[in-house]
């Protein structure tokens, strides 16, 4: 409860702004009355007060009361308190001459007055907020002579409100901004002036002796920012950027905070824009269940269905740790939801069982899965039993109690699979498309490649690896993989999951594959260190079940377009539906016995396709063939 004290020391500075203007109301009033009848031979006697003036006041502040001129603070005037100011003088006189027209007719007042009041009125209430507003950020910036010197990149909006951030802080001094815009050449934003285009940063670095440098370019493309990088990277100052505000609004970056530039802002990865009406309308009130919901897609899968109006969600992880993670990072930003930590095995059917009664799910998302390539390859028992038959009996459970949608996130390793992964998620595949009936729960496949900053993914690897100084391993120098950012990716899940139909494999947009050497390359630089000289690269060799490149598409299935451009639909291959089924019986006895052999056999006889690397002729780099993302308006046939 606020005492007296508070209520006094918080509204005194507010009363004191209020009687400042009512003053300039009094004085620009009697001013410009004196003024004009002071021209007159014979002028009328003026009081200093009277019922007028009292009317004149008293419609002035309801005016500035309604228009809400009180709320802002001087110390951040800008151009929307002017406009306010503007509107306040301008009703004003409206209330002003309705008061005295009722009161006397307007006798004795002046026409010109009238016109030239608010006017008037306006710069006297400006200029003292103006005034007030330059005195504080110069006394800032006077007051730290340990600032430091900053040189911004960038002389657009976002540079413009930057200045005004820092200037706030006072601890950062803008020296000058960089921009390839001609027209911009010689200006000055907010003060400070645009001193030559980005390529010169170097020099100017130099002659304004900054000791920071600020990217300001939000919106810019991939190539625009690897250009502005590289240009910092020359002048060997430290530098920063201004977060995107898709990174604000989804809860990445805090606003107003300088943040590193990240790997995903340089890998060429387009915006992508789902159908958000579309996602709502399918995902709006539902219950959703999320298997590995403590990992990187799927605790990101939970956010994005409780800010697209998800109204309960059930976590499923055996990961305590993590689960306690995600549910904690869910109630914290989204209160308002119902959620249920199941803390379990998802293999496990008594947990499947119970969560499924608890929660009543209308959409399952199955995230769950071992993803490490090198080492499925000597787990084979622990492979098939997470990823083939985990999520059969998932599958199983959810079809005989009746959830509406079923997804499996799969891999874009699963296409013409070459490891133990890629073959126990095509087999998760085609388990899910045999359970499959156009009367019962919709199973849609999702599948895409590597997810930046996943746990486990090469990018923190490297990023641990050059903290530590290094060497950053990368496994051969001409791999390559592709990527998108976790957002991104769960976006393009539940877009699918909204427009799927029954038994739907669905391929998202990677991109051009990323080579891993320049990916390890550019992440040395944006440490702040050369490749070579601070941290050296070592090729490893490519490990157990390890290709060169990915396959993004098999060329059994036919690819269509979807309401997305950068989704695809491909048609399901053909299956037998009984052999499926005896397949996994046999897969499951095999895994209680640890039959690892009786296992191997079974998944090459159910998945065909499956070749592992090693026992055919080796990739070349020569004969490696990038397929693009198909367009919309084209298919792929065999």
């Amino acid at each position: 409860m606020r005492t007296w004290r508070d209520r006094w020391s918080s509204g005194l500075p507010r009363m004191a702004v209020v009687l400042h203007d009512l003053a300039m109301v009094w004085v620009v009033w009697q001013g410009l009355h004196r003024l004009r009848f002071g021209v007159m031979q014979n002028p009328p006697s003026m009081a200093w007060w009277s019922t007028e003036i009292a009317l004149v006041l008293a419609a002035q502040g309801l005016v500035f009361w309604q228009v809400g001129l009180y709320r802002g603070l001087w110390r951040f005037a800008s151009v929307p308190d002017l406009w306010n100011i503007f509107k306040a003088c301008a009703l004003g006189l409206f209330a002003i001459v309705l008061g005295l027209f009722l009161y006397n007719r307007l006798d004795m007042v002046s026409r010109t007055v009238l016109v030239l009041y608010p006017m008037v009125l306006m710069g006297l209430l400006g200029a003292p907020r103006l005034l007030y507003r330059a005195w504080k950020d110069s006394s800032v910036e006077q007051g730290d002579q340990a600032s430091v010197r900053i040189l911004i990149l960038g002389a657009g909006h976002s540079g413009e409100a930057l200045v005004r951030d820092l200037r706030r802080f006072g601890s950062y001094q803008p020296v000058g901004f960089l921009d390839d815009a001609p027209r911009l050449r010689g200006s000055k934003v907010q003060g400070v002036p645009v001193l030559g285009k980005v390529d010169d940063v170097i020099e100017i670095a130099r002659e304004t002796a900054a000791r920071l440098l600020v990217i300001a370019m939000p919106s810019a493309d991939a190539d625009a920012m690897q250009r502005v990088v590289v240009a910092c990277e020359r002048s060997g100052l430290p530098f920063r950027m201004v977060p995107r505000l898709r990174d604000v609004l989804e809860g990445r970056s805090l606003p107003g905070e300088l943040k590193e530039v990240a790997i995903e802002d340089l890998l060429g990865r387009q915006q992508v824009l789902p159908d958000w009406k579309a996602i709502r309308g399918w995902l709006g009130a539902r219950s959703v269940l999320v298997t590995g919901a403590g990992g990187s897609i799927g605790s990101e899968l939970c956010r994005q269905c409780a800010r697209h109006g998800a109204r309960r969600i059930t976590l499923v992880e055996r990961d305590e740790l993590a689960l306690i993670t995600a549910e904690a990072n869910l109630r914290r930003d989204f209160p308002d939801l119902e959620y249920l930590p199941v803390l379990g095995d998802c293999g496990d059917p008594a947990v499947i069982s119970y969560a499924l009664d608890a929660a009543e799910p209308e959409a399952v998302f199955h995230a769950a899965a071992y993803k490490h390539v090198p080492l499925l390859e000597t787990q084979l028992r622990e492979a098939v039993r997470n990823n083939v038959l985990a999520t059969e009996a998932l599958a199983r459970a959810c079809r005989e109690a009746g959830v509406g949608t079923f997804v499996l996130i799969s891999t874009d390793k699963a296409v013409d699979p070459g490891n133990v992964l890629g073959a126990t998620k095509r087999l998760a595949e085609m388990a899910c498309q045999s359970l499959a009936d156009q009367r019962g729960t919709r199973f849609v496949t999702v599948r895409f490649g590597n997810v930046l900053d996943s746990a486990g993914s090469v990018v923190p690897l490297f990023r641990e690896q050059i903290r530590s100084g290094g060497p950053v391993t990368v496994t051969d120098p001409e791999v390559t993989r592709y990527f998108m950012t976790i957002p991104e990716a769960c976006q393009l899940i539940l877009q699918a999951s909204a427009i799927g139909t029954h038994e739907a494999i669905y391929t998202l947009d990677m991109g051009q594959p990323v080579p891993i050497r320049l990916l390890a390359e550019q992440m040395i630089r944006l440490a702040g260190k050369q490749p070579g000289r601070d941290v050296a690269i070592t090729y490893t060799g490519l490990r157990p079940g390890e290709k060169l490149h990915e396959t993004l598409f098999h060329a059994d299935e036919r690819y269509r377009a979807t309401a997305h451009p950068k989704i695809l639909q491909a048609e399901p291959r053909a299956i037998a539906a009984r052999e499926i089924e005896v397949g996994v019986q046999q897969l499951r006895e095999a895994s209680d016995r640890y039959d690892r052999a009786t296992m191997g056999t079974v998944l090459r006889a159910l998945v065909p396709d499956f070749k592992p690397v090693g026992t055919h002729a080796p990739q070349l780099p020569d004969a490696t063939t990038v397929v693009a993302f198909p367009s919309r308006s084209s298919s792929r046939t065999p």
